[in-house]
């Protein structure tokens, strides 16, 4: 078994309850308002303006034996840039107020997964930021494009209304296999214990992330 397959097979219980978030069965099925779509970008993108900080933050963590990950992490970086700006554009094509959502304050959950990963890399390991980076591109190849179908066909909403999902859907199929590649170097156990870890925990808080948008099915899946 590869360090990626195991990687994915301990992360199987949090995958499975993230999956189960009534917004996110929800929005697979195109059941959800104009209001939790918007709601649903806002918050993403809070998190997603730091992902250049977060990649930033783990190369310049390393240590000069784990500097060969910074190549690595250029690559993915060139990917990402601008994602932020993205989400924006797709709130302002649904009808929402962008500058509103740029000035916006995230979530509660939203904070406590970006100080999460800030507090991990500076306080423990900056290489289980990999479990991070492992739990948003997973998700995304699993829902990106499927969600965005349905929810616009249920919104009647413009296509470029979802840039962002509908990238991310395309997109990440390639960087799951060059982040498989990537972490299949990676031998050391403690560095292997740490992404494990981040990323059972990132399901988690991303779980919550999407349990805090308000969204009128939640009282139906609660009962």
């Amino acid at each position: 078994m590869t360090f990626y397959d195991r990687l994915v097979k301990e992360t199987e219980a949090a995958r499975a309850e993230l999956y189960h978030v009534p917004q996110l069965v929800d929005g697979m099925q195109g059941h959800i308002s104009r209001d939790t779509y918007i709601a649903y970008l806002t918050e993403a993108y809070h998190h997603v303006s730091h992902t250049v900080p977060f990649l930033f933050t783990m190369g310049s963590k390393l240590p000069p034996e784990k500097r060969w990950l910074q190549k690595s992490i250029i690559e993915y970086l060139e990917e990402e840039v601008g994602h932020e700006e993205w989400i924006l554009n797709d709130i302002a094509a649904a009808g929402g107020d962008k500058a509103q959502a740029r000035a916006s304050t995230p979530n509660l959950e939203t904070q406590q997964m970006i100080a999460y990963n800030y507090d991990y890399m500076t306080r423990k390991n900056p290489v289980g930021f990999l479990g991070m980076v492992f739990m948003l591109e997973s998700t995304s190849t699993q829902i990106a494009n499927k969600g965005a179908e349905a929810v616009k066909t249920s919104l009647d909403l413009p296509k470029k209304a979802f840039s962002y999902l509908y990238s991310h859907g395309e997109l990440d199929i390639s960087h799951m296999k060059f982040f498989e590649k990537t972490v299949n170097q990676i031998t050391d156990a403690d560095d292997q214990a740490a992404i494990i870890e981040v990323a059972q925990n990132t399901f988690r808080l991303f779980a919550n992330l999407l349990r805090a948008i308000p969204h009128e099915g939640q009282v139906q899946h609660a009962a």
